[in-house]
């Protein structure tokens, strides 16, 4: 089946690649423009146009997808149907009328709609997540759902590890939706998303990077894992600079409550710990400003010096 694909992030470049090298190959790759990266602010590709590129696909970044050039540019493409997987931009009339669009969103609708369903999911300390594929309409992230499959979230996940999975099944799923609608059986499982069950991934900020020690080690050493090691959590030190934290965890009883500190971050022992409402931190991983992710121990040893 001929396809064109909609996708800017490492997500939808992983999913790009699952497709790729099945029948429904896309014939383009459509992204976001390049952007600046980096401290050095360098001009950089999304990385779906990247992995397009090593594929051998033709790449198309235009600055909106909802103009008539870039319609006529998807035309050109000749498909019979266009897969949207983290795109970045809503997708709007006529365009989204031309012909069937298939949505691969990393959640089970309809919780999590919107712009960061891993993140919120694991943030929520839901127990299993997965992937759907639905009909790309107006709204967000509310058309019918046709294909679903699950995964659980373990205590051992963190972003990179769910993500990995999210990634393999949105590859299997959207390959077997379009082989279903090749064969003409896709739309009989397209069913209406029940509306009492709706709940938003709202796009992440700085004030969900930050470990608040108000709240307990437990909801914290969560939050870490839901947000590393892409983003990372943060604490802020006595001398108000930020600590990025790409790992941490619960300390047990008996380390919790051998002394507590005055300071909320205790830079006094072997590694940085995270004095909290109900339990103690330990940073494993922390990042300082300017500087490359590094043990906690050996952040400790360097302020030592």
């Amino acid at each position: 089946m001929k396809t064109v694909y909609l996708g800017t992030s490492e997500f939808a470049g992983a999913v790009l690649k699952s497709l790729a090298d099945s029948p429904h190959r896309p014939a383009l790759v459509v992204s976001r423009p390049d952007s600046p990266q980096g401290r050095g602010r360098k001009l950089t590709p999304p990385p779906t146009v990247t992995i397009a590129r090593e594929l051998g696909i033709d790449v198309y970044q235009p600055d909106s997808v909802n103009t008539d050039e870039a319609r006529t540019r998807i035309a050109q493409a000749e498909p019979e149907a266009l897969c949207v997987c983290a795109f970045g931009a809503l997708i709007k009339e006529p365009l989204l009328s031309d012909r069937l669009i298939l949505n691969v969103h990393p959640s089970l609708l309809p919780r999590w709609r919107g712009a960061a369903p891993i993140e919120r999911s694991m943030l929520a300390g839901d127990s299993r997540t997965g992937v759907s594929i639905m009909e790309l309409t107006a709204g967000l992230d509310s058309g019918p759902v046709a294909l679903q499959a699950e995964t659980p979230i373990t205590p051992e996940d963190d972003y990179a590890t769910l993500a990995a999975r999210l990634e393999e099944i949105s590859g299997r799923l959207i390959v077997s939706a379009f082989d279903e609608l090749q064969a003409g059986t896709l739309a009989q499982h397209f069913e209406a998303q029940d509306e009492a069950g709706v709940t938003y991934a709202e796009k992440l900020t700085a004030e969900d990077r930050r470990l608040d020690p108000t709240q307990p080690a437990t909801q914290l050493a969560l939050r870490v894992r839901a947000l590393s090691p892409h983003i990372g959590g943060y604490v802020e030190l006595s001398d108000a600079t930020r600590l990025g934290v790409l790992k941490a965890s619960v300390a047990d009883e008996e380390h919790a409550s051998a002394d507590a500190v005055e300071e909320a971050v205790d830079i006094k022992g072997t590694c940085p710990r995270l004095q909290t409402a109900d339990g103690v931190l330990e940073l494993l991983t922390v990042q300082p400003p300017g500087k490359k992710p590094m043990s906690g121990a050996d952040y400790l040893r360097g302020l030592k010096r």
